[in-house]
């Protein structure tokens, strides 16, 4: 008797990290798609400002600013996956 508890307990906390580390894989693989879609975004605007000769920076904001928005959108949908 006390070895089927210990045997649904032991496959109940395999079954719990098994799900954690599907969640850690899932989150953690999220954030660096959002990180590369930051980066490659400010990276791009600032070419972009280097290649048209703008001292302010211009671009760099712009496609910074859209490029976050466009990583919270990422995000959210796969929140809701």
């Amino acid at each position: 008797m006390q070895y089927e508890k210990n045997l649904k307990k032991s496959k109940k906390n395999k079954d719990d990290l098994k799900k954690s580390l599907k969640n850690y894989s899932r989150y953690s693989g999220l954030a660096f798609q959002m990180a590369a879609v930051i980066f490659l975004g400010t990276w791009g605007g600032y070419k972009a400002d280097i290649y048209f000769n703008f001292e302010n920076h211009i671009l760099t904001l712009i496609l910074s600013v859209f490029s976050v928005i466009i990583a919270i959108y990422i995000a959210v949908k796969d929140f809701i996956k």
